[in-house]
């Protein structure tokens, strides 16, 4: 089966990267390598049923079970002790990382209300774009009856841009709606 995202990173973006860039090889074209989606929950130091919704979320959304990040340090402040269950995060690759970054900017991110494009300066200085996501609800997966609480998330897209300027011109050829600047 073949990917919609993908085939337009090989018919359009590789020829349209080189040509602006010059690259010598078709290699040096930054690709994508993965997509990090990290849901955390703050709420769930109380309470574990907390937990277990957003892992339900997050696996209706990214199409793959995540993992349980655990926190580092405790924290006297928050009721946080080493090792408590505080999120969940999911890496995807390959086919499901193009079929979650499509669905990412044609169908979730239009959803979003007062929507005017996503920011321009999100990037690492290494190529690597990062957006936060105040609901979940933006996904048509998510049913807004059984959700027990509206929870945000960060999505990492890592490529293998050299600069932030290849990657801004990679995403933005890839479809990203960026705002105007």
């Amino acid at each position: 089966m073949s990917n919609r995202l993908l085939d337009k990173y090989k018919n359009e973006v590789v020829s349209a990267m080189t040509e602006k860039f010059s690259y010598k090889n078709v290699m040096q074209v930054p690709k994508l390598d993965k997509i990090v989606v990290n849901m955390a929950c703050g709420d769930a130091v109380g309470n574990a049923k907390v937990l277990e919704s957003a892992i339900n979320d997050l696996t209706i959304i990214a199409g793959q079970k995540p993992i349980i990040t655990r926190a580092r340090k405790s924290l006297a402040a928050w009721k946080l002790r080493q090792g408590m269950a505080i999120g969940c995060k999911v890496t995807l690759r390959g086919q499901r990382m193009y079929e979650f970054l499509d669905k990412f900017m044609n169908v979730a991110l239009p959803r979003v209300r007062d929507f005017r494009g996503v920011s321009r300066k999100s990037f690492d200085g290494r190529g690597n774009y990062a957006i936060g996501v105040k609901e979940q609800l933006i996904f048509p997966e998510i049913e807004y009856d059984k959700i027990d609480k509206i929870r945000g998330m960060d999505i990492i897209v890592v490529t293998t841009a050299k600069t932030d300027e290849e990657a801004r011109e990679f995403l933005a050829l890839m479809g990203m709606p960026f705002a105007n600047a």
